[in-house]
C-alpha cells in the first residue's frame, strides 16, 4: 500500500500557517477561520482515509500490523549506522494519534471561529492553531528519536505562543514562560537520554530499537551505571521528558497557569495533544521500556503515573475556577495513563495495560476536548471562569447543559460511556500486576466522579445567579463541535482497541470482567452521590468538610505550596547561593581581568603616545639618542 500522500496529513497545515502568519494583517478574519478550518478538515479526511487502508483494507500481515515508512530521507549521518532521518512511520500508534490530533484541531478550529470572533488577533490566532497542529502532527509520526525531539521542541514554541496569545495580559505572559521552561527543563534530560540511547544503540530509529533480537538487547543493557544499565538511565532520562510535557509531578506546575490562553488552546493542548505527549512517547519506546532491566524504567513511569493521579486529584476537589479544576482532571487522566502504560505486559492479553493506556488516551481526547470546549461556552455567556457566579444554567445553555453532562458521565467511568470502558481496562491491567496500585486508581476515579459532578452540579443546578448580560446558547459553529464530541464520547468506548492497538501490533479479544467493573461503577456512583448531596442544592455541607479537614484543605486548595517551593529554589537557592556567587566572579574576575588589560593598554598608550608627535625635530633627537645608546653599549661589551 502506497502511504506517500500522508506527507499532506502534516503540511497542510504548514502551509496554512505560513499564509495566515505572512497574511495576517490582509487576510479577513472569517477567511482565516474558513482557511484554517478547511485545512485541518482536509487533514482529518486523509488521516480517517490511512486508518481504513491500514486498519482494514491491509489488515494484518502475518498476524502483525506492520510498521511501515510512508517516506523516509537521511538528513545527518554520523557513522555508517548512526544517523539522522526524516520521515513519516506509519503503524498502530501512529495512526490512532493522527485521528485524534487531526479532529480535536478541526473541532477546535470551528469552535474558534465564534469563540474568538470580534478578537484583534484573530488571523494570528489560526495561524498559530495550524503551527501547534503542524508540529503535533509531526511528532506523532516521526521516526527517530531525534526527529519527534525537534518536532516535541516546534510543539513548545507553538504552546507558548498560544498560552501567551493575550500578550498584553501580565498573567497570560508568566504562564507561557513558565510553561517554557518548565518543559526546556525538562526536555533537556529528554535530550540527554537521546544522546545516551544513540551513542550505546547506534540507532535513533524506533523501528529499529523496538525489533532489536535478544543478543542485540543483551548487548544494550551489558553497560552499566550506578547499579542499572546505561539503557534504563537513558529511559529515565527521556520519561522525564516526557513527564514535563505531560505534566506529572513533579513538573506539572505550568499546567494550571496555562489556563490563561484562550479556552480553545486550553481544548487543544490538554485535550488530545501536547500533554498525551509524553504517553506517546513512553508507547513509542515500550519493548525498549519493557525489557531494559526487567522492566525497571516502567515501574518508574507506573509509580509517577499513581502518584500523580492521586495528587492531581486532590488538589482538583478544591479548585474554584472551572477551566483549573479540568487542568488538574487532565494531569489526573494522563497519570491514569502513565500507570497502564506502567504495569503493562507485552504479548496478547498480557499486553492490556499497554492497550487500555492507548485506549484512554483516545477516549479522554473525546471528552476532555467536549469538558474544555463546554467551559469555553460557559465562559463566553457568563464572562466568568469561577463556580461561585454560575448556577442554575442548564435552561439558558440546553446544549452546553447535554453534552457537558455526557462528557461528566464519561469520564467518572459510568457504564456506557466510552470513559467507562478504557478506565476499566486500565484498574483491570493494575488488579493483575499491583494491587497497591489497583486500589490507587479505584481511589482517583472515586475523588473523579466527586469533583466533575461537584462542577457539573455547581454549573447547571443549584442557585441561579444575576449575570450581567442576558445568558443564550452560543452560535451553531461553538455548539457543533460540543454535539461532535458528545457522540464520540460515547462512541469511542465501542470500538474494538484491543484488535488494533497493542503492544505487539498482534491484537486480541477484549472483554469486560462485570466482577471488577462492579467495584469501579460502586465507587463512581458513591462519588456522584456525594456531589448530590453536597452541590445539587446550597447547603453548608462543603462549609463544614471544609473545616473538618482544616490544615489540609488548605494545603490542597494552595496546590501543596509547589510553586512556591520552586520559587524559593530558584530565588533563594539557585539565584542567591550559586548564580550570584558566579554572577560575581565573572563580573569581578574575568571581567575585571578584561577591563585592567584594557585600562593598562590605554594609560600605556597615554604615556608612550608622545613619541609619534609628528615633529622632525622630536624623532631626529630620538634617531641621535639611539645611536649613542647603541654605540655605548656596543663599546661597553667590545
Amino acid at each position: 500500500m502506497d502511504y506517500s500522500y500522508t506527507i499532506l496529513i502534516p503540511l497542510l497545515p504548514f502551509i496554512t500557517f505560513l499564509i495566515l502568519g505572512l497574511g495576517s494583517f490582509k487576510i479577513k478574519p472569517n477567511l482565516a477561520g474558513l482557511i484554517g478550518s478547511a485545512s485541518l478538515g482536509t487533514s482529518l479526511i486523509l488521516s480517517l482515509y490511512t486508518a481504513y487502508n491500514y486498519f482494514i483494507k491491509v489488515g494484518k500481515v502475518d498476524g502483525a500490523y506492520e510498521a511501515v515508512y510512508a517516506f523516509k530521507t537521511t538528513w545527518m549521518n554520523f557513522t555508517p549506522t548512526l544517523h539522522i532521518d526524516m520521515g513519516i512511520l506509519i503503524d498502530p500508534i501512529s495512526v490512532m494519534m493522527l485521528i485524534v490530533v487531526t479532529l480535536i484541531a478541526f473541532l477546535v478550529n470551528v469552535y474558534s471561529i465564534g469563540y474568538m470572533k470580534g478578537d484583534t488577533g484573530f488571523t494570528k490566532f489560526f495561524a498559530f492553531l495550524s503551527l501547534f497542529s503542524f508540529s503535533m502532527l509531526g511528532l506523532v509520526l516521526a521516526t527517530n528519536l531525534f526527529q519527534i525531539y525537534i518536532f516535541w521542541e516546534l510543539v513548545g514554541v507553538s504552546s507558548f505562543l498560544l498560552i501567551g496569545f493575550y500578550y498584553t495580559k501580565p498573567s497570560a505572559i508568566i504562564a507561557a514562560k513558565k510553561a517554557f521552561i518548565v518543559t526546556r527543563f525538562a526536555d533537556l534530560f529528554f535530550l540527554i537520554g537521546i544522546l545516551l540511547m544513540g551513542y550505546y544503540t547506534g540507532t535513533f530509529d524506533f523501528a529499529e530499537l523496538t525489533s532489536a533480537d535478544s543478543s542485540q538487547l543483551a548487548e544494550w543493557t551489558s553497560v552499566t551505571f550506578m547499579g542499572m544499565s546505561i539503557i534504563t538511565f537513558s529511559l529515565i532520562l527521556i520519561f522525564i521528558g516526557g513527564a514535563g510535557k505531560s505534566a506529572m509531578f513533579p513538573l506539572h506546575i505550568w499546567l494550571p497557569d496555562a489556563m490563561e490562553g484562550p479556552t480553545p488552546v486550553s481544548a487543544l493542548i490538554h485535550a488530545a495533544t501536547m500533554v498525551v505527549a509524553g504517553v506517546y512517547l513512553v508507547a513509542r519506546l515500550f519493548n525498549v521500556y519493557y525489557v531494559a532491566d526487567d522492566g525497571l524504567a516502567l515501574e518508574v513511569v507506573a509509580y509517577v503515573g499513581a502518584f500523580s493521579s492521586l495528587f492531581a486529584a486532590i488538589i482538583a476537589l478544591t479548585q474554584n475556577d472551572i477551566k483549573r479544576v479540568l487542568a488538574f482532571s487532565t494531569m489526573s487522566q494522563i497519570g491514569y495513563m502513565m500507570l497502564a502504560l506502567g504495569v503493562s505486559g507485552y504479548e496478547g492479553h498480557d499486553g492490556l495495560g499497554y492497550m487500555a493506556s492507548m485506549w484512554h488516551l483516545f477516549t479522554h481526547a473525546m471528552f476532555k476536548g467536549l469538558l474544555f470546549l463546554a467551559a469555553g461556552s460557559i465562559i463566553h455567556a457568563v464572562h466568568s471562569n469561577m463556580l461561585k457566579d454560575m448556577g442554575s444554567l442548564r435552561k439558558k445553555l440546553p446544549i452546553t447543559h447535554i453534552t457537558f453532562l455526557i462528557a461528566t458521565l464519561a469520564i467518572a467511568g459510568i457504564p456506557f460511556f466510552s470513559g467507562f470502558f478504557s478506565k476499566d481496562e486500565i484498574l483491570l491491567a493494575a488488579h493483575h500486576h499491583n494491587k497497591f496500585l489497583y486500589f490507587v486508581g479505584l481511589f482517583v476515579a472515586g475523588l473523579t466522579a466527586f469533583y466533575m459532578f461537584r462542577l457539573y452540579f455547581g454549573i447547571f443546578w443549584g442557585k441561579e445567579k444575576t449575570y450581567s448580560d442576558k445568558v443564550h446558547e452560543n452560535p451553531k459553529s461553538m455548539t457543533i463541535p460540543l454535539m461532535i464530541l458528545a457522540f464520540m464520547s460515547i462512541a469511542a468506548g465501542y470500538i474494538p482497541f484491543s484488535k488494533y492497538i497493542t503492544a505487539d501490533r498482534q491484537g486480541f479479544e477484549g472483554h469486560i470482567d462485570w466482577n471488577m467493573a462492579a467495584i469501579a461503577i460502586a465507587t463512581a456512583v458513591l462519588g456522584i452521590a456525594l456531589a448530590y448531596v453536597f452541590y445539587k442544592k446550597e447547603t453548608n455541607y462543603p462549609e463544614k468538610v471544609t473545616k473538618a479537614f482544616g490544615i489540609f484543605y488548605k494545603w490542597a486548595y494552595d496546590k501543596f505550596y509547589m510553586d512556591e517551593l520552586y520559587f524559593f529554589i530558584t530565588r533563594q537557592i539557585i539565584f542567591k547561593r550559586i548564580s550570584a556567587p558566579f554572577a560575581w566572579f565573572d563580573k569581578k574576575i574575568i571581567d575585571g581581568t578584561m577591563d585592567l588589560i584594557g585600562n593598562t593598554t590605554v594609560k600605556t598608550s597615554e604615556k608612550i603616545k608622545g613619541t609619534q608627535s609628528g615633529r622632525v625635530q622630536d624623532y631626529a633627537m630620538y634617531f641621535i639618542g639611539g645611536i649613542v645608546v647603541i654605540t655605548m653599549v656596543v663599546k661597553y661589551i667590545m
